[in-house]
């Protein structure tokens, strides 16, 4: 548990005091991506300095929400408990609260790919998933490869290469590829329409054509109305 303490007795009191300290939601986010070696998570925070990533997982361990595994071929790893992956919706209901109060990015702000993964399954919308869509986002070095089928979604890191439990890549090449940066939130708030992102340089289509990218400004939104 952390060290700080509120002195009340209410749940709300106990959730800050889990999972609040500073970097703690940061980790868990990684954690709902796959299980993460230390190195994973301190390549994907590099901003966090190693003593505090230590004791936020030692806090977070106490807590019962993360625990620390075996693998064969992959060592030690640090996952979410059962009760860890309880947070998955409120950290993507979180994630679409705080999308609408982003503005232009700092000079040196980075996207990982975790942190890409997380905002895709943020703006998610499994009900216009009637279709199958295969496609290949890349945000400045990161590159994820994603299949939405049967009103699910599947993300796989393709780009830096991936940790060693981060699933196997679907064979064969991706219908719909696209680059694009930060500004990419403008087609997933809806206030680019995809011809107007192509158009205006945010994206740029590097396999597939423009009605797949619409497809993907279907299934990947966040409005004001859905936050």
């Amino acid at each position: 548990m952390a060290a700080r303490s509120y002195g009340q007795y209410c749940g709300i009191t106990t959730a800050v005091e889990l999972v609040t300290e500073r970097w703690a939601l940061l980790i868990i986010r990684d954690l709902l991506v796959g299980p993460r070696r230390y190195t994973d998570l301190k390549q994907g925070l590099p901003k966090i300095p190693t003593n505090i990533l230590s004791a936020r997982l030692k806090e977070l361990q106490e807590g019962g929400v993360v625990r620390r595994v075996a693998l064969p071929r992959c060592g030690l790893l640090y996952e979410l408990t059962e009760y860890g992956h309880e947070l998955e919706p409120i950290v993507l209901a979180l994630g679409r609260w705080g999308f609408q109060a982003m503005g232009d990015p700092a000079e040196d702000d980075i996207v990982t790919a975790d942190s890409l993964t997380m905002a895709l399954r943020t703006a998610f919308r499994p009900e216009f998933a009637t279709t199958p869509l295969d496609f290949q986002i890349q945000v400045g070095e990161v590159e994820l490869r994603a299949q939405v089928s049967d009103g699910g979604l599947k993300i796989v890191q393709v780009a830096p290469p991936a940790p060693p439990v981060g699933g196997a890549l679907p064979v064969g090449e991706a219908e719909l590829r696209f680059a694009s940066g930060p500004d990419i939130r403008y087609l997933i708030a809806g206030k680019l329409t995809a011809a107007e992102a192509v158009e205006q340089g945010v994206v740029t289509i590097l396999r597939g054509d423009l009605p797949l990218l619409e497809r993907f400004a279907d299934l990947f939104r966040i409005s004001a109305e859905s936050a």
